[in-house]
This record gives structure tokens, sequence and C-alpha cells, in this order.
């Protein structure tokens, strides 16, 4: 049976980005019976980022799995072995989430060689990030998965992007201090755009358990 390992690094367990990783969950499903959909969310895990504690780069003992013995070792075993990943975060500030960004270190760096700045994962295997935010396509300071996102390419393939835009923040502007924002806007927005989101993040399940299956 192949599997899929899609990471949740939202903390919000039912809204922008978590119904965009259900719906490629679903599409994932739709193909056939020998697909695992396996779904983690970082929220619900205690765990902190890069030890520094170098148990990876041992000579003679080196390692592309962290190393570093905690909550979140099984999941990085479970990705070691998949067959694909996705990535999703909100977008804060910019940026991922900080609790992406700290898994994003133990995941990495492993795969980063300090004799030859090689990258190397323990198999290859498709990857799609997904991000939603705020911001409109015209108008966004989003830098995405950054400089991960290399290290993601180097190791285990370029990957694709699929982001939602121009996303509600919550589900009722009047009771917050959001008057930067118009509610009508964001609304029509919405309705022109946001089921379309959801099939294109089921579209993208689907491609992938069908990449996969072959």
């Amino acid at each position: 049976m192949k599997t899929i390992i899609i990471v949740d690094g939202g903390p919000r367990k039912t809204f922008n980005t978590a119904s965009m990783l259900k719906s490629f969950a679903d599409g994932a499903k739709s193909v056939n019976n020998d697909v695992e959909v396996k779904t983690v969310r970082l929220y619900d895990i205690d765990f902190k980022g890069c030890m520094s504690c170098m148990a990876c780069k041992v000579k003679g003992r080196a390692s592309n799995i962290c190393k570093f013995k905690d909550p979140l070792t099984p999941v990085l075993e479970d990705i070691s072995q998949a067959d694909g990943l996705v990535l999703g975060s909100p977008v804060y500030f910019g940026d991922v989430t900080g609790k992406m960004r700290t898994f994003l270190e133990r995941l990495a760096f492993p795969w980063l060689s300090y004799n030859d700045y090689s990258l190397t994962a323990p198999k290859k295997m498709p990857v799609v990030l997904v991000e939603t935010m705020n911001g409109t396509p015209e108008g966004n300071n989003s830098n995405g998965y950054g400089s991960m996102e290399y290290c993601i390419a180097g190791a285990l393939g370029q990957p694709r992007r699929l982001v939602a835009y121009n996303t509600y923040q919550v589900k009722d502007y009047s009771r917050f201090e959001l008057a930067g924002f118009s509610e009508e806007a964001k609304r029509k927005y919405r309705d022109l755009h946001w089921e379309n989101d959801l099939k294109r993040a089921f579209e993208e399940g689907r491609k992938m358990a069908e990449e996969i299956s072959d």
C-alpha cells in the first residue's frame, strides 16, 4: 500500500488550511483503496526545533532522519518511508507558522551534508505545498516556505504549490477589531473562489494518488 503524509501546520482544526488539506485527502482517497492518507496536526504534538545536537552528522553514524528523540520522531520516521508528502500552513507575517518552520528544521537539517552541501532524503517523492493567506494575488507579502522550499526541492523533488488567497480570518468580522478589511469584499471574493480552491486541492490529491500508484 502507498502512503501519503499530510502535515497540517495550522492551529485551527476546521478552518482554511485544515479544509484545504481535508479536500486534498478526499481527492487522494477517491482514486483507489491502495493509497493510505495520514494527516498529522503539528499543534497537537509537543516538540521543539533543531536542538543542534549534531547527532545526524556523527562520523560513521550520519543519518538523514533526525536523531533527537521526542514526540515528533514517529512522524519523521513515517515521512522517510512515505510515497507522497503534503505540507499545509496559513501565512503569518509573510511566512509559514512557527510550528511549521520548527518542523521543517527537524525534517530538512539531516538531509544536508556539510561535506559537499548536497541534500539527500531517504527517498524521493512528490510534494505539494499548501498555503492559505489573507493577502490577495495582487497584494501579499508571502515568502511561503522560503529557503525550505529549496531544501525540499533538492532532497525530495520540485514541489507543486497550491495557494488559497484572501481567505476569511474569522467567521464573524463584527466581533473583532478588523475594520481595515471589508467583510463584504471578503465574502464576494470567497463566494467566487473558495469552492474552486477546495476543488483544486481535491484535484491535487487525486493527482498525487495517481502518480504514486503508477
